[in-house]
């Protein structure tokens, strides 16, 4: 049967429904007001949400040294200024960050939203901060500003975060500050890695480089996470980012607050995940669970009973499906709690009770080492660090004892003609030997301009002098 060309009756009455609830119709066929139509409305909501969240929202502006790559394998730093995001989580001024925002940074400032000029009369203006403490491990850093009465944010938990939902993603992509984008949760929980312990929320929210620190918020205005990575084969937002869960930064945020550093568990256990190989090999009945290949003598583990081919199968009741769920869980327990944990050994299973310890941490004397602030030796141009016992084993036989070995050279130094290299040991200034890096520092800035300077220096286990005259 032939149709003609007009749609029938009940075709146009389709699309007349379709164009109202998609407000194709004019404006003046609809006696309703333009507020009260669903997409606008919708809009507002989202305006409101953007105006209040954004005053909780600053630019985290750096400057300091970043290490250099270059294709001979030597250590060069350069100076460096840098911009991330963060988020007010406090009103007495604490921001929360990401650590890789931060590192290596000489100086930190922080530029508050416009929308706060009312309260403050400083939106744009840059106010120092610092820096309370830095968790590498999830990548995110604490920074406080001397203010109060700042807006904060609450965060939501993370663990009720589910896929398709909308999230928004604030902070400075690309050093455009006071940005907002919009899209969803693409997955809730993503791990990078078979071996890691890091989950994130991922989504397609555009982030690019500048977001870094910034909240990823749900619709109803809370921290669902903070956005610190994404997935880029051409450097810029591909639609897959992701944003460390809003539980996991709660706790480091707290802790980082508190004592300025992260204190984790540890079992001293090493796990596998059990896969068909495994189990046909051994013998192991349990299909599901996390097999011990290694206890660690004398730690937490071993006095709890664990042994090599045990299979864990529940921690506090909770069934365990694989090696990282179990070592999340102890990662982020503290030290001397206790937990219940069944093994299977054989065809028994067997009730366990492990107190956890505490990971080891760097000494302060390591974390000095990896500081490029207090390496800094404006005079030479270079960094260095003073030999130690942590150091020494590091630099095989030297003729002398003591000494500051160069680890850098600074590329946009006024003193980069002196001639020092990456490896080169300071034994003596002027005929006084040096002991440490405070020596060094105190005895260089002693001189003044046009002054004569004699480094006793040690390459390649060859003494020689290198001399200049002070600027």
């Amino acid at each position: 049967m032939r149709r003609s060309g007009w749609l029938h009756q009940a075709e146009w009455s389709l699309v007349w429904v379709l164009l109202l609830a998609s407000g194709g119709i004019c404006r003046a066929q609809d006696a309703r007001s333009p507020a009260a139509h669903p997409i606008e409305a919708l809009s507002g909501d989202f305006e409101r949400l953007a105006e209040t969240v954004g005053k909780s929202v600053v630019q985290v502006n750096i400057s300091g040294y970043t290490v250099v790559p270059d294709a001979r394998d030597s250590a060069f730093v350069s100076r460096e200024q840098g911009t991330g995001s963060g988020v007010i989580l406090s009103s007495d001024g604490f921001i929360i960050t990401n650590a890789h925002v931060v590192h290596g940074a000489e100086r930190v400032t922080v530029v508050l939203p416009p929308a706060l000029v009312g309260n403050t009369g400083e939106a744009g203006a840059s106010i120092p901060a610092k820096v309370i403490g830095v968790d590498p491990e999830t990548d995110l850093a604490l920074v406080r500003i001397p203010r109060t009465g700042l807006p904060a944010l609450e965060f939501a938990n993370s663990s009720l975060v589910r896929q398709g939902q909308i999230a928004l993603a604030f902070g400075s992509p690309m050093g455009l500050a006071n940005t907002v984008t919009m899209g969803v949760v693409s997955s809730p929980a993503r791990q990078l890695s078979a071996d890691g312990f890091m989950q994130y929320i991922q989504t397609d929210t555009p982030i690019n480089p500048g977001n870094s620190g910034g909240p990823l918020v749900s619709a109803d205005g809370r921290v669902i996470g903070i956005n610190t990575l994404i997935y880029s084969q051409s450097g810029g937002n591909e639609g897959i980012g992701f944003a460390i869960p809003s539980n996991l930064v709660r706790d480091v945020y707290h802790q980082l607050r508190t004592s300025g550093h992260v204190r984790r568990g540890l079992l001293g256990v090493l796990l596998q995940n059990l896969d068909a190989t495994l189990r046909k090999g051994l013998s192991i009945q349990a299909r599901r669970g996390a097999l011990v290949s290694d206890v660690v003598p004398g730690g937490p583990a071993a006095k709890a009973g664990f042994q090599i081919g045990d299979v864990v199968t529940s921690l506090d009741g909770v069934t365990i499906r694989n090696a990282r769920q179990f070592e999340l869980a102890i990662f982020r327990s503290a030290k001397g709690s206790r937990h219940r944990i069944e093994v299977l050994r054989g065809t028994d299973s067997i009730p366990l009770s492990a107190e956890v310890g505490e990971r080891e941490t760097p000494s302060d004397r390591l974390s000095e080492i990896s500081d490029l602030r207090k390496q800094l030796i404006p005079p030479l141009g270079v960094l260095g660090v003073a030999i130690t016992k942590d150091v020494a084993p590091l630099l095989g036989p030297i003729r002398l004892p003591n000494g500051v070995v160069v680890t850098a050279k600074v590329l946009d130094s006024t003193a980069a003609a002196i001639d020092l290299v990456p490896g080169d040991i300071i034994h003596a200034v002027n005929g006084l030997d040096i002991a440490d890096l405070e020596t060094l520092k105190t005895q260089l800035a002693s001189f003044h301009s046009g002054d004569a300077v004699v480094l006793q220096v040690e390459r390649d286990g060859q003494l020689t002098f290198v001399a200049f005259t002070q600027n």
